[in-house]
């Protein structure tokens, strides 16, 4: 879907060159928008300047820190549009340091929203969020007004996030979304190590001839969204003036077992798995089934995810074999 609204807009995405990111850095690039990507390219975080190779002559890459003022006050100004995907997402390495997650995912968030409060009140942002907020799910499918109750760091440093932005949204007038994401996968994911969900562990264990190891039942309903359907939320979500100033689910038309994920992974790559127990350390934040609503977001916006669970592995598999000399290494 084509997004002319942005065409000679001026737009900053924070963490533009890690996965999500950086395929929203694409989509605005051809939408002809003027791009600026800010990345402190955190060891493990995802950031790859790769990721951006096919258009790294036609937007701006700095390599910098959120946390770091005199950096950032410089690219805040005058932007159009904010997307802040900058953060750190591993629910494990959040526990392991809790401190880092803190800083990384809410003081660099309220450096942001302090920086457009004071020097460009008129930006629009859109932050991502995280099913992991509501923890364990009390019904399905999981609505907004489902309690938010995170069984792990990053959960609750995910949720402070959101809370800043809404906040200097009421307070300040400062335009901001908060899109809640669930098991987002696709291409220029970060797959070789297990910081960015287990969709991302599958791919590159099926690409590389591996066996897969499904924790529990394997049974556990998610709701998987492809890449693509997520950046044309964010896309969305910021032109549309009724989202302001509100938090939304993102999610999928239908949903699947972790036991379907990697059928569809064994049919393509021929990959083979085994159910074993759970570890204790996963066990502890595990929530069971997830699958969320996204019928607010639909009614704002008109969205609707186009991409069904097998063409996004099909075209995942293909991207990553295609590019298998970097992404595999």
């Amino acid at each position: 879907m084509s997004h002319p609204e942005y065409r000679g807009k001026t737009v900053l995405v924070t963490g533009g060159l890690g996965f999500i990111g950086s395929n929203l850095a694409l989509a605005l690039v051809e939408a002809g928008a003027d791009v600026t990507v800010i990345d402190a390219l955190i060891p493990q975080h995802g950031g790859d300047q790769y990721n951006v190779e096919t258009v790294r002559s036609r937007l701006r890459v700095e390599v910098a820190d959120l946390r770091d003022h005199a950096a950032l006050l410089p690219l805040v100004l005058g932007k159009d549009y904010i997307f802040h995907l900058a953060g750190q997402v591993s629910h494990g390495d959040s526990m392991r340091d809790p401190e880092l997650d803190l800083s990384v995912n809410c003081v660099a968030t309220i450096c942001l929203v302090e920086a457009c409060r004071r020097h460009n009140p008129g930006a629009i942002l859109v932050n991502t969020s995280t099913r992991q907020v509501y923890g364990r799910p009390r019904t399905l499918p999981v609505d907004e007004d489902h309690p938010v109750d995170p069984v792990d760091v990053n959960g609750i440093n995910k949720l402070a996030a959101e809370y800043y932005h809404i906040l200097y949204h009421r307070v300040y007038g400062l335009r901001s979304v908060v899109l809640r994401l669930t098991n987002t996968y696709g291409p220029r994911q970060q797959i070789t190590n297990e910081r960015q969900g287990m969709t991302g562990v599958f791919l590159c264990r099926a690409l590389r001839g591996e066996r897969l190891r499904l924790y529990g039942t394997g049974r556990q309903l998610r709701d998987f969204t492809y890449v693509d359907d997520v950046v044309e939320a964010l896309l969305e979500a910021a032109i549309t003036p009724a989202c302001h100033g509100r938090i939304f689910n993102l999610g999928a038309n239908d949903r699947h077992s972790l036991l379907d994920f990697c059928d569809i992974l064994k049919g393509l790559c021929g990959a083979q798995y085994d159910v074993v127990p759970f570890p204790a350390d996963s066990r502890l934040i595990d929530i069971g089934d997830y699958y969320g609503s996204f019928a607010r977001f639909h009614a704002a916006t008109g969205w609707s995810p186009r991409i069904g669970l097998e063409e996004g592995i099909t075209r995942s598999v293909a991207f990553f074999r295609q590019h298998s000399a970097h992404y595999l290494a």
